[in-house]
């Protein structure tokens, strides 16, 4: 744990070494071909032990802490964020099984994953479908008849018919987490998650050349067959299968983002103190020294509501009330701030940071993804403004049940909370609309 967010002796230590690891990793990482899964490098980090950092490995299947990711995460992102990316990515894809998966399938997959032996894959957003999951589209037909031990009357089987993109170790990935659309209800209380082996007949894949050298592909869907073992959690349950991964790993993309973001900081610091300019040094400047402070400055604060967002989701075992508006906000300003930082760096380090090979040219296209997956920075915005008219209308509520009970006027002396107040109003309007939002 932390004590006003000043992290302890042996956390400090162990980033350390998190760091030294992702520079030993570093040379490895770079041998992978782009856009490639990196089987060689996953394997390396399922012996480390680091990947079970992510993915439980054993009985009873217990993840370790949000703080403990978000360490992780920063730590390997300052100095190898291939190796922080392909760690991430299979805490990702297996989060679902760990959440939610029975004890055969958790048994089947989940110790290959943390050793590496196997590459899971998080199978979400479609061509129509991003952030708004109401839109999902990914059709699962009912292929029999309903499951005697289903009281629902769900069927025995489905076939998925459709196509998703933008996914992550795809498609390369050994088994991949899927949300598709069986209709139990409108938009995302219709959604079912399943478990999705890559052999299965009908399922394909093709690779997608991105701006970072990462694995993300296209899988098409043609009548694939999915059964009731395949479940992850109950038909139409799936939206909430997806949000409870989501939200343990949203603080923890914030912390990539500042692994980054310190690392161009860094960089940053020792070339102006180098580099000579004007009869001195580059950090002789005024600008460049105040861009350098403001640099830190935001970084820092960044790191701290990171933290703080980790921290609530642990002390209330990811089940408190604020979390999803913190995890919002942590992601929200460290994505942010983190392009920023970067986009700074390589203007003052100049043209050379813009060669081919140089760690802020890497940096610079690394940085601007996290903005977007996993709830791009608008929604997050639009999720926050919904918590904060949700949270005002809760507390306007219970002030005036205590008005009521005689412990004295809260909103003024015999008013009610009215629903038809503004704020009121905006916070019905966001739940609608941000329940099926990422």
């Amino acid at each position: 744990m932390t004590t006003a967010f000043a992290l302890t002796p042996q956390q400090r230590a162990w980033c350390a070494r998190l760091r030294t690891l992702g520079e030993q990793l570093a040379p490895l990482a770079a041998r992978c071909e782009d856009g490639r899964v990196d089987r060689p490098l996953l394997r390396e980090l399922g012996t480390l032990g680091l990947l079970a950092r992510a993915v439980p490995a054993a009985p009873p299947w217990r993840r370790g802490s949000a703080l403990d990711l978000c360490l992780l995460r920063e730590s390997l992102a300052y100095s190898c964020p291939q190796a922080e990316t392909a760690l991430a990515l299979q805490g990702l894809g297996a989060g679902p099984v760990a959440d939610a998966g029975t004890a055969e399938q958790r048994a089947r997959w989940l110790p290959a994953v943390a050793a590496g032996r196997a590459v899971a894959a998080f199978a979400l957003s479609e061509p129509g479908a991003g952030s708004d999951a109401a839109a999902l589209a990914l059709h699962a037909e009912p292929d029999g008849g309903a499951g005697d031990d289903d009281p629902a009357g769900s069927p025995d089987g489905w076939r998925l018919t459709g196509t998703k993109t933008w996914i992550s170790n795809a498609p390369w990935a050994d088994f991949y987490t899927v949300f598709a659309r069986t209709g139990e209800a409108p938009g995302a209380r219709g959604v079912t998650a399943f478990l999705v082996p890559a052999d299965r007949p009908g399922l394909h894949g093709e690779p997608l050349d991105m701006l970072a050298p990462h694995a993300l592909g296209t899988l098409t869907f043609d009548a694939v067959p999915v059964t009731r073992a395949d479940l992850l959690g109950a038909p139409g349950a799936g939206f909430r299968v997806a949000m409870r991964t989501l939200n343990l790993f949203r603080p923890s993309v914030g912390a990539f983002a500042i692994g980054m973001a310190q690392a161009a900081l860094d960089a940053s610091l020792e070339h102006a103190d180098s580099r000579a300019a004007f009869g001195g040094t580059l950090r002789d400047l005024q600008s460049v020294s105040h861009r350098l402070a403001e640099m830190a400055t935001r970084t820092e604060a960044a790191r701290l509501l990171v933290y703080a967002a980790a921290c609530a989701y642990d002390g209330s075992d990811g089940e408190g009330a604020d979390l999803a508006r913190r995890s919002a906000m942590a992601k929200l300003l460290a994505t942010e701030t983190a392009q920023d930082v970067v986009d700074a760096a390589v203007q003052i380090h100049g043209a050379a940071a813009l060669q081919r090979g140089h760690l802020l040219e890497h940096l610079y296209r690394e940085v601007r993804a996290p903005r977007i997956y996993e709830g791009a920075s608008e929604v997050q915005r639009s999720l926050i403004a919904k918590e904060l008219y949700r949270e005002r209308a809760e507390a306007r509520g219970a002030a005036s049940g205590r008005a009521g009970a005689g412990e004295g006027p809260a909103v003024g002396v015999g008013e009610a909370v009215r629903d038809d107040l503004p704020e009121a109003a905006a916070g019905r309007a966001a739940d609608q609309a941000g329940e099926d939002r990422l």
